[in-house]
């Protein structure tokens, strides 16, 4: 190739570049643009949603001083946990973060890294540890963050691609909702509801035995013990280490298991948690068995609990918390 050549092919390829550039700094401007307006003048829309409840949520885990219990996980901690109870046993204020799956392991433990104290306690109750490391569902996450800077503290920059092309979905809802005046619109009457939660963090709706009967649930519905994968191992471990570099405990502890006749074997349980035990930096400080809970617990998912099925879990949770701080030389528990 001779000199002109290479110095046409060079101002060809100099030029592209400069094109897919520009190209991509209007297509930034549009995007900041968009949300500039909407932020301004449509959003938020869905102020009384079920996600919304992380907003209370964080307030209520940025506003105390002293050591507490950080419930982290997905809804079967929103729909499973009674924190009063587990607040009365340790005498440690308790806030459950317990959220929608759809936004993902990874984006739940990044509250785990918030106001991080002394003495805390940190409790990751996933269902699941095989994730990919990214929102399972990222409409859900616009739908959850929308204009709200205390939650966009828990975005990581990787996560900044997925919300870009999620973004024009969620705009056609929120426009829809403005235009309509159906968005932001309080909603008493359901479980899937801003309103339906405590001062804690937990789903408080008065839940009363199964939606479906068992053979339609089951046709809904498939249970399976969790896989464990390196990337939510590695991303658990580095935040043990966030956790215990700032004087607090990270601990894993189970998620309510529906035990009847479609049950995994116990065994896949049994390897299951042995893997968890055998990969993770953090004490796991339950057996998955005990997590076990008839049908007639559950409400309408496999891991969401009726009110009664929340006290349960919750007493074997106190019941594994205790043990393992005995273990460790100290009390079972601080008002003791």
């Amino acid at each position: 190739m001779n000199l002109m050549n290479r110095h046409n092919l060079s101002t060809s390829s100099f030029k592209q570049a400069r094109a897919s550039v520009l190209f991509l700094a209007k297509l930034c401007a549009l995007f900041a643009a968009l949300l500039l307006l909407f932020g301004k003048g449509i959003m938020p829309q869905y102020l009384y949603s079920y996600n919304a409840s992380l907003l209370d949520k964080m307030e209520r885990l940025t506003s105390l001083t002293e050591p507490k219990i950080v419930l982290i996980s997905n809804s079967n901690l929103a729909f499973g946990m009674d924190s009063a109870l587990l607040e009365e046993a340790f005498q440690m204020p308790v806030v459950n973060m317990g959220v929608h799956g759809g936004l993902g392991n990874a984006f739940q433990e990044e509250a785990a890294k918030v106001n991080v104290t002394p003495g805390d306690i940190v409790i990751v109750c996933h269902t699941d540890y095989d994730d990919d490391d990214a929102f399972v569902d990222p409409v859900i996450a616009w739908l959850t963050l929308e204009n709200h800077p205390a939650l966009w503290q828990l975005v990581r920059l990787k996560d900044i691609p997925d919300l870009y092309f999620a973004y024009p979905d969620y705009a056609r809802r929120i426009i829809s909702l403005w235009t309509s005046k159906e968005g932001n619109v309080p909603d008493h009457g359901t479980v899937y509801s801003r309103l339906a939660f405590n001062e804690y963090g937990d789903v408080s709706f008065e839940r009363t035995g199964p939606q479906y009967e068992k053979e339609e649930f089951f046709e809904l519905f498939t249970l399976h013990a969790p896989a464990v994968e390196d990337v939510c191992v590695n991303r658990l471990n580095e935040l043990n280490r966030y956790v215990t570099d700032r004087g607090a405990t990270l601990l894993v502890a189970g998620f309510p298991v529906m035990d009847c006749e479609y049950t995994p074997p116990v065994e896949d349980y049994i390897r299951f948690q042995q893997t968890l035990e055998e990969r993770l930096d953090c004490p796991v400080i339950s057996d998955y068995r005990d997590y076990f809970l008839d049908y007639e617990y559950f409400f309408d998912t496999p891991y969401h609990l009726t009110n009664e099925g929340a006290a349960l879990r919750t007493r074997q949770l106190i019941r594994d918390l205790e043990d393992y701080l005995s273990s460790q030389g100290g009390n079972s528990s601080p008002s003791s």
